[in-house]
């Protein structure tokens, strides 16, 4: 399929060939028909695009800090790869879509095959949107008009928090898409409306909509224009829809209201605010966000769950529906918006100068045959080997930063990558010379040639995606987490026990395999251990996915694991016991503070330290092992020393947490025939380790392993 990217490398933007996007559980496939250009928001990210890097700094000043932490803990060749690898990353363009439904996924109820809809999906002819981000579209209305929903529903959550009354007087400063949107729903909604812009085309269409608009290039002083339009008592609520800057629109939005009047930000501006203009007036100020609620919000927006209407009465769906009955029913006019309409193959027309375009609102329209295609050639493959042929499903960050960088050099052939949209795969397809990009696991599984499947993905899917290629009797690769459910690990033990699969199985354990844990490992022997492993893994947000317990297992389940598995490679033991305690009075089970107590069946003790409210600078990883009067220390996987050790000082190397390694071992293991480099046992006993700490925290007991 044909989709619209834009490179925040190269600044580039090119109609990519993408193979089409599976629909999803919860979610509906579209075949596209229209999109529009919200030239606002998609010229914001094409000129940023093609900014130099230091003018992207300038804009991002706060990633400039995160870069500079990470280089205080990392060193400046891994953050400069990592950083370079980020811009690397195509951008899909895109949210107001219009279109056919082709297919529902499981559990969607309320749409069928035919349904013609609105979503927030990209400039592309097939996309998978979640049910909650979909609206049926009303016969009376063209496929051009509907393409006004998603963003129609912006200035009307704006308008929502505004909540303006019949009568008063509501000014909207910016009179671009959004706002001539926005003005013209309020007009519907009874109120007196003054809008101004820059642009006098703009402020004409403004007028013949009913509202009072003007320029204030031509010489009328905003605040002054607002004041005197209302017999001096000034604007009951500011939408602001303009993108600037400069702090003179908030200010000019404060000086026109009237005392205790409400200012809604729908736009991007400068927010130094004074707080003598806002103090005397008691003015109320709120930024609005996107659609409405639910927005950013992924048990709504990819869980499905509704919000209960008596309780939340307008989210981002009911949002959707609003704008598009306005339309229906003639009391928002769009069809004068509409600059052009333009075939998806003449998208350069759109973007080739869009930062000098006049334009209100630019439509693109598809090909009306364009067939859904799971899988494209992207590379020629010169000749298949008998064996160590990949099939790599997932394109994520650790496919892209980690997995592709160690195989590089390693002789192996990745035949498919798979990603659910498409667009990374193929992306990284095109860098690592892989020769298919597809959205399809089945593909994968069905080649013949494909002897190894590396599973990547989300660590929910891992379990399942596991089993389906030891069903195929493949060899299996799959990232930490093996398992996030006693469930998901027993079935893989199933699978593993089914006589009719002879293969391996390896996770992704890589830190074994650092020459740091090399040296280590040689240095104690067979003793009996005290291993103290500390992982300063740094905070991420509790409403994203990682804390997730139904998606990711929680940081403990999803990172923990890997100090469980290398406490348990350095002891030379098998875990027995487990318990956990973690930070605070009620510490949930998606606790990311926590101290792990691990018994070793052969006497040694283990404590896993996994906290994320750490200094950001100090070192990420850090392993202590006590043993015979000696001590060893290892710092980040870069620096090991040693303290009474017979024979050793100190290890220095660059980062290396062993992942090439780890591959090297597994692929040639793989060709020559040998067994795995992680035993079966070892793998099932630190994922049940992982799933015992957990339960050691609801129980608050040790807890033992079978």
């Amino acid at each position: 399929m044909k989709q619209i990217l834009q490179s925040f490398r190269t600044g580039v933007t090119e109609l990519a060939d993408l193979p089409s996007p599976q629909v999803k559980s919860g979610q509906v496939l579209i075949k596209t028909t229209r999109s529009l250009v919200s030239l606002g928001t998609e010229k914001m990210l094409v000129e940023f695009g093609k900014a130099s890097l230091i003018q992207k700094a300038r804009q991002q000043p706060d990633k400039v800090k995160m870069v500079l932490d990470k280089i205080k803990a990392e060193g400046l060749m891994p953050t400069l790869e990592t950083v370079f690898n980020k811009l690397e990353q195509p951008l899909p363009l895109g949210y107001c879509n219009v279109g056919e439904v082709i297919a529902v996924g499981k559990g969607v109820t309320s749409f069928k095959k035919g349904d013609r809809v609105a979503s927030n999906g990209q400039h592309a002819e097939f996309v998978s949107v979640p049910q909650n981000l979909v609206a049926h579209v009303p016969d009376s209305i063209t496929d051009e008009e509907a393409a006004f929903t998603v963003v129609g529903a912006i200035g009307l959550q704006g308008i929502r928090l505004a909540n303006p009354t019949m009568g008063e007087t509501v000014v909207v400063i910016g009179l671009g898409l959004i706002g001539l949107l926005t003005a013209e729903m309020l007009v519907a909604n009874g109120c007196k409306v003054i809008g101004y812009d820059l642009d006098d085309s703009k402020v004409e269409i403004a007028k013949a909509k009913g509202i009072i608009a003007f320029n204030p290039l031509k010489g009328n002083d905003p605040v002054k224009y607002v004041i005197q339009e209302t017999d001096g008592v000034g604007a009951d609520a500011v939408l602001i829809t303009a993108s600037a800057k400069s702090n003179d629109i908030i200010s000019q939005a404060a000086q026109m209201s009237r005392k205790r009047g409400r200012i809604i930000l729908v736009g991007i501006i400068g927010l130094n605010l004074s707080r003598a203009e806002f103090y005397e007036k008691e003015l109320s100020f709120q930024v609005s966000c996107s659609y409405g609620p639910g927005r950013y919000d992924d048990n709504y927006e990819f869980k499905g769950n509704d919000y209960p209407l008596p309780f939340v009465r307008w989210t981002e769906k009911r949002n959707f529906e609003t704008v598009l009955q306005l339309i229906a029913s003639g009391k928002l006019n769009v069809k004068d918006l509409v600059s052009e309409v333009v075939p998806i193959e003449e998208y350069d027309k759109v973007y080739g100068d869009i930062g000098n375009s006049t334009s209100i609102a630019s439509i693109f329209k598809y090909d009306e045959n364009a067939i859904p295609e799971n899988s494209i050639q992207v590379n020629k493959m010169a000749s298949t080997p008998a064996k160590g042929v990949i099939g790599l499903v997932g394109a994520g960050n650790f496919t892209k930063m980690t997995l592709l960088p160690a195989l590089k050099g390693i002789d192996t052939t990745i035949k498919h990558i798979v990603s659910s949209g498409g667009v990374t795969g193929t992306a990284l397809a095109k860098k690592h010379n892989i020769a298919q990009s597809t959205t399809d696991f089945k593909i994968v599984l069905e080649d013949e040639e494909v002897d190894l499947v590396m599973i990547t993905t989300r660590p929910n899917l891992h379990a399942s995606m596991t089993v389906d290629a030891m069903s195929k009797n493949k060899h299996v690769f799959v990232e930490k987490p093996m398992a996030i459910t006693g469930e998901g690990l027993q079935s893989i033990i199933d699978a593993y026990e089914n006589p009719s699969f002879d293969k391996t199985v390896t996770v992704g354990f890589n830190r074994r395999f650092s020459p740091h844990i090399s040296k280590i490992k040689e240095l104690v022997g067979n003793n009996v251990l005290n291993v103290v492993a500390t992982m300063n893994a740094g905070h991420i947000p509790y409403d994203t996915w990682f804390h997730d317990m139904e998606v990711n297992g929680g940081r403990i389940i999803a990172e923990g694991v890997h100090f469980i598995d290398l406490i348990s490679h350095i002891t030379g033991s098998r875990v027995k016991s487990v318990m956990m305690n973690a930070m605070g009075k009620s510490p949930e089970e998606n606790t990311d503070n926590a101290s792990i107590l691990l018994k070793y069946e052969n006497g040694s003790t283990g404590v896993v330290n996994y906290f994320s409210n750490g200094a950001k600078s100090y070192s990420k990883e850090r392993l202590e092992v006590y043993f015979n009067d000696s001590t060893i220390i290892m710092d980040n996987f870069r620096e090991t020393k040693g303290y009474n050790v017979k024979g050793f000082k100190r290890l220095k190397t660059k980062m290396d947490k062993g992942h090439k390694i780890q591959f090297s071992k597994l692929l040639t293991n793989l060709k020559e025939g040998k067994g795995p480099i992680i035993s079966f046992d070892e793998l099932v006993n630190a994922t049940a380790a992982s799933h015992a700490a957990i339960e050691s925290l609801k129980t608050n007991a040790w807890v033992d392993l079978k």
